[in-house]
């Protein structure tokens, strides 16, 4: 299998989405930008309302489950096992990642992802730097977001349903193989083992 390094140098696919994507977009990333310069450094009242870190990283989870679910996630996961050039499996196996907690490995296949101008992946990356209160690049991640060249085909709403704790997701995860990357501890190798497995697995959250 090719090394992590090997595959980043390899990033890189051009497919222009829709003016109407990159509106709608836009539309949300302006929306949530100036909330958090409005509100990002003020925490709700404590038991009345989530802060809006809080909100990112619930959004993000139902985000992340959401694209778990769609019914193309084991092909691509497996592209991207074997041959380390699919931007959308990236995508899909860092929501993997960050459902289990493991957020260093998830942060860096959605960089791999939105390196390769996936808007979903710089709009994920948005959220997990807001989730953080790390508002400096959570701005810059919605702007790449805002300008990203591929989107997969998704629908424009995550669904409602919310992801619960899945043992067998975090035990195959627990298999994999992991390297360390400079600004990152812990990056995951995808493995053809976990994609076979995917459906099941994302099925259960």
């Amino acid at each position: 299998m090719r090394s992590i390094h090997d595959v980043l140098g390899g990033a890189g696919y051009p497919d222009p989405f829709t003016d109407e994507d990159l509106a709608d977009l836009k539309r949300d990333i302006i929306r949530d930008v100036t909330a958090t310069q409005m509100f990002g450094t003020r925490p709700a009242p404590v038991g009345v309302f989530p802060t809006l870190h809080e909100q990112a990283d619930r959004h993000l989870t139902t985000l992340s489950a959401h694209l778990l679910r769609q019914g193309d996630a084991a092909e691509h996961v497996a592209q991207l096992a074997s041959e380390g050039t699919d931007d959308y499996g990236a995508l899909l196996f860092a929501a993997l990642l960050f459902l289990v907690d493991e957020r260093e490995g998830a942060r860096f296949w959605w960089g791999f992802a939105a390196g390769a101008g996936n808007a979903v992946a710089a709009k994920c990356l948005h959220l997990y730097h807001l989730s953080r209160g790390e508002l400096r690049d959570a701005d810059q991640w919605a702007l790449e977001a805002a300008t990203a060249t591929v989107t997969p085909p998704l629908p424009r709403t995550p669904a409602r349903r919310s992801p619960g704790r899945n043992e067998a997701l975090r035990a195959a995860v627990r298999r994999l193989e992991v390297d360390a990357v400079s600004g990152h501890s812990r990056v995951q190798r995808p493995a053809q083992h976990l994609a076979d497995r995917i459906e099941e697995l994302a099925a259960a959250l």
